[in-house]
């Protein structure tokens, strides 16, 4: 072999090798921006901040108003009477459907379980929470609570009062009004009297007799 080609390609190998040093170094030194543009971390994309001003549109805010006629991911459209519990701004004094004896079964299984344990199972305010130690409820059976409308007991459901929690999330609308249906059963069963009651149910109290 000419000694002058054998030179050759050992310069020609070693400049191959310097060349690979050249291209591994480089990329080893890009490697860690290479990692982090690839890192998507929602705390670093673009973004604004609340009420601050954008360019992008015309009226030049950033947060959109709701588009009308849609309802936000866990929140209850409340438009209506049934919903609302509320004509006016004020307590409704009706119901918002016809309380069958169906709707009162389902208000009486719906109170034992959510109201009872506070309210006592005969709305006297006597459950077995406070009976341990938390604050008492007042009783249905007071002139006041008597005198509520329906809707005022619809509202507390829904919105708590004093120490009493909102269920709204817990116990749906027409639940919360076949609960107030109920408490209203309640309230008059409490000081009803043998007269109150159909002849043709009286027989069945009596044992038969008239």
């Amino acid at each position: 072999m000419c000694p002058g080609r054998k030179g050759e390609r050992r310069k020609a190998k070693g400049e191959s090798v310097s060349l690979l040093v050249v291209v591994v170094t480089f990329a080893f030194c890009l490697s860690p921006f290479a990692f982090v543009g690839c890192r998507q971390k929602m705390a670093n994309q673009a973004r604004y901040d609340p009420f601050e001003p954008s360019d992008f549109f015309e009226d030049g805010m950033s947060a959109r108003p709701r588009i009308a006629g849609t309802v936000a991911r866990g929140e209850q459209y409340a438009d209506s009477y049934l919903d609302t519990g509320k004509i006016n701004g004020q307590d409704g004094t009706t119901f918002p459907f016809a309380i069958t004896a169906q709707e009162l079964d389902r208000g009486q299984e719906r109170y034992d379980i959510y109201c009872s344990a506070c309210h006592g199972r005969t709305g006297d305010g006597a459950g077995m929470i406070p009976a341990r130690g938390y604050r008492r409820p007042p009783s249905f059976h007071t002139e006041k609570l008597r005198a509520a409308v329906p809707g005022h007991f619809f509202d507390v459901m829904t919105n708590g009062f004093g120490s009493m929690p909102p269920y709204r999330q817990q116990v749906s609308a027409r639940d919360r009004w076949a609960i107030a249906a109920y408490v209203r059963t309640l309230q008059i069963s409490h000081s009803a009297t043998i007269a109150d009651v159909p002849p043709e149910e009286r027989a069945k109290l009596s044992g038969g007799a008239p």
